[in-house]
Formats: structure tokens, sequence, C-alpha cells
């Protein structure tokens, strides 16, 4: 006996953060489409900012760049917004575009099957309350699942002899009180450097765990006055001048990180700012331990507030890169053979980048695993599609990643180029679209030797980074051009919209 079914959606969207409220929007904006579902298994829309709500979660480029074009925020009270102000930004959005009544929560995508037959995909969702699994059919499948969902596992002799809590940062427990506790921050990364800052005072003390360090750079979060976001309510022009002009300004970042000797210039004199940032801000006990040795760009950098200088509460913060060895009842011991005394373990150790092992089954029961064991590495074309897979697209993809600038950008061109491509479909002009298998692999070819131009390449860098496929070797995450070049291959005539690099049927 099958499982039960559900009614058909014409486009089935897969995740409720920001790609996904961004797809349901557009696809209102452009199509007047109703006919959608979007699903997700946390229990509302937001996605990473639904899920993220420890003590000091904020977002990490200027709020005025981290909104829809469509739809710019005035409201904002300070330059880097707090997790409730992008929620209810996201919010409000969704309501205004209808998006909430399309939305159905605490519900996992399991798979997926493209029917040659009627030109569908039949997906598998479970609903998480009741472990209830179902099928839905839809002409159209967007998988806009992010990686920062699944916190990585917690590993260490003695985890289960430790009496005190033990919490990620993605998995904030609300309930736990932290005043006078004795609290261990095991990570050192973007959720680390602002939990730190906004948990010194309240806890007894705090020992940060680290291991790699990355480069700090400054960045002071101005208070937004009730004048000026009344001056941007009045005149919107303003708010979208203010957003070009930082979008451009971060946009210069993108040199530093290409191989060529003016990249190598800039990059030094990044570097050199951000230890001359430390060494006048942090206590010099900890220059050491903050103060890479690999290239800038490498890794993440990481902007700071007050995490620097709260690292100057030396009576009751201290920071550490002595590996953990073991956990005791109430103790953490380290290779040195100290023994750190802690009530409270909080995890901010990132996430296992799960968001591409759903089994994804396409023509002649291709999987989505075998396609790219064809390649040798995760592959798409312009990130948003696969050869064999007709009808599925991904926002934020392989290999989307900018390390410079606003992701919402980057989802919106993807976005764009999704409509762009389904148009005849929706139209219903065809009923069914498909890269081409040559113009994949020509993109994937060019995408890579120009990640090799870049300190992102094959053994360039100095270090070890999440944006390298252990298994494969190769950076399955970063998107080697500029904004320009982007948006050129997107609505250029040179690009994105060729239709020469898809075949339509019917």
């Amino acid at each position: 006996m099958g499982l039960p079914s559900r009614p058909p959606c014409r486009v089935l969207i897969i995740g409720g953060g920001i790609s996904g409220l961004a797809m349901a929007c557009k696809l209102k904006r452009t199509f007047n489409l109703n006919d959608y579902c979007i699903y997700d298994r946390q229990s509302s829309l937001g996605g990473t900012w639904w899920a993220n709500t420890y003590p000091g979660c904020a977002v990490d480029v200027p709020g005025f760049t981290y909104t829809f074009s469509f739809a710019p925020n005035p409201d904002f009270t300070r330059l880097f917004p707090s997790q409730e102000e992008i929620l209810n930004y996201l919010s409000t959005v969704a309501i205004q575009h209808g998006v909430d009544r399309h939305f159905t929560g605490h519900t996992e995508w399991t798979g997926a099957v493209w029917q040659e037959k009627t030109q569908t995909w039949i997906v598998t969702l479970q609903d998480l309350n009741t472990g209830q699994s179902f099928t839905q059919e839809c002409q159209i499948l967007i998988s806009a699942v992010g990686g920062i969902v699944n916190p990585h596992e917690f590993k260490m002799p003695g985890v289960e002899d430790f009496q005190g809590e033990i919490i990620h940062t993605a998995r904030w427990r609300h309930d736990v009180d932290l005043t006078n506790k004795h609290v261990a921050v095991i990570g050192n990364g973007a959720s680390a450097i602002q939990l730190v800052p906004a948990i010194a005072d309240k806890a007894k003390s705090i020992t940060q765990f680290m291991r790699t360090p990355h480069h700090i750079v400054p960045a002071t979060n101005h208070d937004i006055s009730p004048t000026w976001r009344a001056i941007f309510h009045h005149i919107p022009i303003l708010l979208y001048l203010l957003r070009l002009f930082m979008l451009l300004y971060m946009e210069t970042a993108f040199f530093q990180f290409q191989n060529t000797p003016n990249g190598k210039t800039r990059r030094q004199a990044s570097s050199k700012a951000s230890q001359e940032y430390v060494q006048n801000t942090a206590p010099e006990q900890y220059w050491d331990l903050l103060i890479p040795k690999y290239e800038f760009g490498c890794k993440r950098r990481l902007f700071d507030h007050t995490y620097l200088t709260t690292l100057h509460q030396t009576h009751k913060v201290t920071l550490t890169n002595d590996p953990i060895t073991s956990l005791t009842q109430n103790s953490i011991n380290t290779h040195s053979g100290s023994s750190h005394p802690v009530d409270i373990i909080i995890l901010a150790t990132g996430f296992t980048l799960t968001q591409y092992t759903t089994p994804l089954h396409g023509r002649n029961n291709l999987t989505r695993a075998q396609h790219w064991d064809i390649y040798g590495h995760k592959a798409t074309f312009k990130t948003v599609a696969m050869h064999g897979f007709p009808n599925f697209f991904y926002v934020l993809g392989p290999n989307s990643g900018r390390l410079y600038t606003s992701t919402v950008g980057v989802i919106e061109s993807a976005v764009d180029l999704i409509l762009t491509t389904i148009t005849p479909i929706l139209n219903n002009e065809a009923s069914k679209v498909e890269v081409k298998e040559e113009s994949e692999r020509l993109f994937d070819q060019q995408l890579h030797d120009a990640i090799s131009g870049t300190v992102h390449g094959d053994g360039e860098g100095g270090c070890s980074s999440y944006f390298v496929d252990r298994d494969t070797g190769k950076n399955w995450f970063v998107y080697p051009w500029n904004s320009l070049q982007m948006w050129m291959s997107m609505y250029g005539g040179s690009g994105f919209g060729r239709r020469r690099d898809w075949g339509y049927g019917s």
C-alpha cells in the first residue's frame, strides 16, 4: 500500500528561509502565481534566523544590504541588526506577499523521483509531529535548503558522564540560566564571537576553547536614530542609494581574493590591518592565538563589535587553544593536563552540511550522487540546475557562496535565473526544461579554472576550510566571479538567459 498523497501543486519549494521566501515572493510578483507550496522542518518561516536565537546573534553585513531589492526596510535600529530584527523583517515580507498562507512547518523532505510519463516530480515528505510520511506531486521542484541546519555532533570521551547542560548555538535553550555559572564555549567562529560578549556579564566564568584563528576585522555597530528611520520612510530613494553604495563598497573586496600581484598586495594589506586591530584591541597574552598564519581570505573573516574588548575581562574570560581530551561530571580536561570546572557547555562548532544528501532521482532513475560521480565532485550549471534532473532547481546551490557581500543578492540572482528559465512552463508553452549536458560541463570547467586563480584554489591560501570537499578535494562553495559578472551572466545575452543552454519539451 502506497503512502497517502496530498493535492498536487505547481511549484513545490523545500526550505522556508531567505531562499525559499525569495522564490515564493517572486513567483507571486512575477507571475501572480498562487499554486505553490513551501515546506520547512521548522515550525515557522525564517530559516537560520528562526533557528538561531543565541544571545548576541546578529547579521554580519550591514542590514540595508541584507534585504530583498523589492522590499527595503527603513526600520532597522542598528547597522548590523539583531536576529530578532531580521526575523521580524522576513516575517513582515512573508505576510505582505501572502507566503505564510502557503507554508507548512514541521515537515521534512525525504526524497523525490522524476516521473517521465507525467513530467512531474513525486516528492516524499514527513510530518515531524506525527511521523507520518506522504507524497505530493509538483511540476517544478525547488531546493531552497540551507547549510546552517544540522549542528555538528559533539563527540568526546566522558560526554555521557557530564552532568551539566550541553547546548548548541543553533538549538539555544532559553530555559537554561547562565547566571553565576562556569561556562565553556567551544569554537571561535562567527557565532562564538557574538555569543561571548553577550553572556560575559551573566556567567561567573567563561572558558573559550579554540583551534584555528580567523582574521578579525572591526565593525562598529552604529545605532540608527528614529530621525534617520523617519527620513528613510519618507524619502525611500535615500535608502535605495545607501543600499547601493554599501553593496558597491563591499564589492571592492572581491579583488583581494584573486591570485594576481594586485590581489596579493591587497591580501597582505588586509592581513596587516587585521593583525594591527587585534594587537590594538585584544590582550597581548592572546595575540598569538588570535593572529592567523595563513593568507587573508582563505577562511571566512570575522567582524568584531565587542569580542576582543571582552577578552580584557581576564578575571572571568579565558581563551585557550589547549585541545580538549575528555569530560568529567563537572569539568573539561585538556591535553596539557589542566582541568576546567564547567557547569554549562555551549557548542559554537558549526554545522554538518547535509543539504545535498536527500535522495533525488532524475531521468532514468539517475541519482544526484551518481550525477556528481560522473564529474568527481559537486557540479551544476550556474549553481542552479543539473543535467538529467528536469524541472529541478537549487537556490544557493553548490559554488554559490560569496564571502565578501550580502547573500541576499546571490539568492535573488539565482531566483531570477530560475524564473527566466521556467517562464515557458508557467506560460504553458512547455512542460519540462533541462540544462544541456555540454552547457553544464562547460560551466563546471570554467568555474574550477576561475577558482584556481583565487586564494580559494586547490592548495592555495595555506589553510583547511569547509569550502573544500574532503572527499573530492574540490572547492564546492565559492563562486569565483564578481557581482557584475554574475549579473551579466544572468541578464546578458552571453550568459544565464541563453535558451541554447536549455532543452524544453512538452
